[in-house]
């Protein structure tokens, strides 16, 4: 019995113990001097992934009917033709589409969809030159990506917390005092517009092709130029420091 009694007594004094300590700390906390502030940074990048679709089709030719086959053989010359490593050309739906052209003789056509990954507006425009001789005349280009997106975004977050220090640096020099160390850091936001795909229109042709496209793509008619918007990475970054 006394056993138990002495073991909840130094229970009791543990937790007195303890309380304490928090209390103390949360007030030595609140006596600390701070400055709060915010950090921010952005950087835009061009383009280095762009994702072309379209499909081939088994079509007739003379009464001769051609199989994609075929086709696939010539696209994948063209694509070899301006520099671009057959890798980067994939099956968008391994279960092609079937499309019926001749009910009493029960023939269908076969459709297989692609997607192409190009490195950068100029070789897209060569690639739409090659669709024009292959007399494809549908793509899509269905969205764009950087490939240093996540050393992009480390640079930028970075950048953030390097002018939240900068903006407590001029501020507190500014009343005499200096910045010490940083008490609490925390990102807010990080925003990357990357996404083009959802926002087609119908309405472009380059070299007979027609392009659906983003709204944030651009085509110029006269030169059959594309431009791509630029991928822009912006990231807040809350710092609470204290003042020495």
């Amino acid at each position: 019995m006394k056993a138990t009694k002495h073991l909840l007594a130094m229970v009791l004094i543990l937790i007195a113990i303890s309380t304490y300590a928090q209390l103390k700390t949360e007030t030595n906390e609140e006596q600390v001097p701070y400055i709060e502030v915010t950090g921010t940074a952005e950087k835009e990048v061009i383009p280095d992934q762009i994702y072309v679709g379209f499909y081939l089709q088994e079509k007739y030719v003379n009464k001769t009917k051609v199989s994609i086959e075929e086709q696939e053989l010539k696209l994948k010359d063209a694509i070899k033709s301006i520099g671009v490593d057959l890798a980067n050309l994939s099956v968008s739906d391994l279960n092609a589409d079937y499309i019926k052209v001749n009910w009493q003789k029960k023939d269908v056509l076969t459709k297989k969809n692609y997607t192409l990954k190009l490195a950068d507006a100029t070789i897209v425009g060569k690639f739409f030159q090659e669709l024009d001789k292959l007399e494809i005349t549908d793509a899509n280009i269905s969205k764009v990506s950087y490939s240093k997106m996540d050393s992009l975004v480390k640079e930028v977050k970075i950048n953030a917390i390097k002018a939240a220090k900068n903006k407590a640096d001029y501020l507190l020099a500014a009343i005499g005092e200096k910045t010490g160390k940083a008490l609490v850091v925390r990102e807010t936001e990080t925003l990357k517009n990357i996404n083009y795909s959802n926002s087609y229109y119908t309405n472009s042709y380059i070299d007979g092709v027609k392009v659906l496209g983003s709204s944030n793509t651009t085509f110029n008619s006269k030169n059959n130029e594309i431009q791509f918007q630029k991928i822009k990475v912006e990231s807040t970054i809350y710092v609470k420091f204290s003042i020495k």
